[in-house]
C-alpha cells in the first residue's frame, strides 16, 4: 500500500469513528433532553396541587418527583371529548399544543390521579392563548370533583411583571385554591375578573395591565373544564370509566 492510500485509509478510519462518536452523543444528550422535559411536565402538574402537596414540589429533587408520580398518580388516564377512557396512550405523552392540531373527534386530553394516603384530587390539563402567544396550565379538583385545590400555569411570551405573573405570581395563582368550577350543578367556571374579584367562591382578582393574560386564563378554563365535563359528569354519577 502506497503512504498515500495509507493516509487515505487512516483519515477515512477517523471519520468514521468521528461520526460514531457524535451519534452516540447525539442519542445521549437526547435522551436526557426527554429526561428533563419529562420531569419539568410532572413537576407543573403536582404544583396544580397547591398546598395540598407538602413539601411542594419546589423543594423536591428530580428524583423525589419521578417517585411521587410513580407511587401516587395511581389512576392516570387518557380521554376523550365524550368522555371514553382512551386505551394504548401514555397520559404523560398527550401534548394539548399538537392535539388542537388534529380534528375535534381524534383530540385527547390527560386527566391525572393523586391519591394522597387515600384522598384524592384530580387533575385537568389547559392550553390557550394570552397577549402575545399560548399559555397552558394545570387545575387539581377535590374529590367532589367541584372544588378548586390548586392550579398552576405558564407561559410562551408573556410579560414579564404583567402577564408573566400568571406563572411567576403565586401569591395571585393561590387565589384559585377553595373556588368552584360549578354552581348548583351547572358549569360556572372561574372568572378572572378586572378591578377585583366580587365573590370569591367563583371570581379572582385580574392582574394590573394584563388584561389580556387573564382574559386568556379565564377563557381557557372555560374552554377546558368543558371539555372534561363529560368525563367528570360520569364520574360524579358513579361511573369509574376503565380506572383501576
Amino acid at each position: 500500500m502506497s503512504e498515500n492510500s495509507k493516509v487515505l485509509a487512516f483519515v477515512l478510519g477517523m471519520c468514521i469513528i468521528v461520526a460514531v462518536l457524535l451519534a452516540g452523543l447525539r442519542g445521549a444528550t437526547l435522551e436526557m433532553a426527554q429526561a428533563n422535559e419529562a420531569v419539568f411536565n410532572q413537576r407543573a402538574i403536582l404544583k396544580a396541587l397547591g398546598k395540598s402537596l407538602q413539601p411542594a414540589e419546589s423543594e423536591m429533587s428530580d428524583a423525589q418527583v419521578q417517585e411521587l408520580f410513580a407511587t401516587k398518580m395511581t389512576e392516570s388516564k387518557v380521554i376523550d371529548y365524550a368522555g371514553n377512557v382512551v386505551e394504548g396512550r401514555d397520559v404523560l405523552k398527550v401534548k394539548l399544543e399538537e392535539e388542537k392540531k388534529k380534528p375535534e373527534d381524534e383530540r385527547v386530553l390527560p386527566f391525572f390521579v393523586f391519591d394522597n394516603d387515600g384522598k384524592k384530587y384530580y387533575i385537568i390539563s389547559m392550553y390557550g392563548n394570552g397577549l402575545w402567544d399560548a399559555i397552558w396550565g394545570n387545575m387539581s379538583l377535590e374529590g367532589d370533583l367541584v372544588t378548586v385545590a390548586g392550579a398552576s400555569f405558564d407561559h410562551k411570551g408573556e410579560t414579564p411583571g404583567l402577564g408573566a405573573e400568571i406563572k411567576d405570581n403565586q401569591v395571585w395563582v393561590n387565589q384559585f385554591i377553595g373556588t368552584s368550577v360549578y354552581k348548583d350543578n351547572m358549569y360556572e367556571g372561574i372568572t378572572v375578573r378586572k378591578g377585583g374579584a366580587k365573590d370569591k367562591k367563583y371570581e379572582v382578582d385580574g392582574l394590573s395591565g394584563a388584561t389580556v393574560t387573564a382574559d386568556g386564563v379565564d377563557k381557557m378554563i372555560e374552554d377546558y373544564v368543558g371539555k372534561y365535563e363529560p368525563f367528570l359528569n360520569k364520574m360524579k354519577s358513579g361511573g369509574k370509566m376503565g380506572m383501576k
